[in-house]
């Protein structure tokens, strides 16, 4: 049943480049994990499955490493400092669960509204025109480090959030960056910062199952590789907008009930 669930969200990422954590942490609950321990199991899968996407972006000169290091100078200490504050401030799981699912419910509402007004986040601008000089353009890097640490809080708390939603911050930021680079850049911070928190999961809370995260992989790895080649033959947009819904009403069922 595990690998049946690694494989339906690895063709969900290949078909529409949505998933990963978004989907399969609540997946997991629904099995009946404690959300501790789905949470602390996707964040490694995560980083394992985006690990061979950073490779190949690299390759093709696809990442802007100067916005990656800045983003990740914030959200590797903060996850880092999260995960510290679990393990001192709280005896058990039990103990700060409802700080889990309500941060869940928050990023699943987050990525859905990102998924559902993809296309409208990007700033519009006039490539012939000079670059404008914006508020957002003078302090990009204090942004950026700040947005950071939000990443690095919430994504190790829910697991959610390295993906979509930082691929949106970037659109936001960036408006003349090219649409590969925002992947490039979005999957190569997410790997490092999906690492670190899985790992601070497992050191210091005790929260991977590592015979779920060999099946979630044993499934995933191969449905994302044909998920991709039949990407072309299937409309992602419809894919994305029911993925979307289903986040949204997911997320609000986390954060509210």
């Amino acid at each position: 049943m595990y690998i049946a669930a690694g494989s339906g969200v690895g063709l969900a990422i290949g078909l529409t480049g949505v998933g990963g954590g978004s989907l399969m942490t609540p997946l997991l609950i629904l099995f009946g994990f404690p959300y501790n321990v789905a949470i602390g199991t996707d964040l490694l899968y995560a980083a394992i499955t985006k690990a061979g996407g950073v490779v190949s972006h690299h390759r093709h000169k696809n990442i802007e490493w100067r916005t990656v290091l800045m983003l990740a100078s914030g959200s590797v200490p903060a996850s880092i400092l999260t995960a510290l504050v679990l393990k001192t401030f709280f005896a058990d799981a039990s103990e700060y669960k409802e700080l889990l699912t309500r941060s869940l419910g928050v990023m699943l509402v987050l990525t859905a509204a990102v998924i559902l007004l993809n296309g409208r986040l990007r700033r519009k601008v006039d490539e012939t025109a000079p670059k404008p000089i914006s508020f957002m353009d003078r302090h990009t890097d204090v942004i950026i480090f700040l947005a950071g640490i939000f990443l690095g809080v919430f994504v190790t708390l829910s697991s959610v959030g390295a993906g979509a939603f930082c691929a949106a911050l970037l659109m936001g930021l960036y408006p003349r960056m090219p649409a590969l680079r925002v992947v490039g850049t979005d999957i190569a911070h997410a790997v490092p910062l999906t690492l670190v928190a899985g790992l601070a999961h497992f050191f210091w809370l005790g929260n991977v199952d590592w015979l779920l995260l060999a099946c979630l992989l044993a499934g995933s790895l191969p449905a994302v590789h044909w998920g991709t080649k039949l990407a072309g033959q299937i409309p992602s947009g419809v894919l994305q907008t029911v993925i979307a819904s289903l986040l949204l009403g997911l997320g609000v069922k986390f954060a509210l009930f």
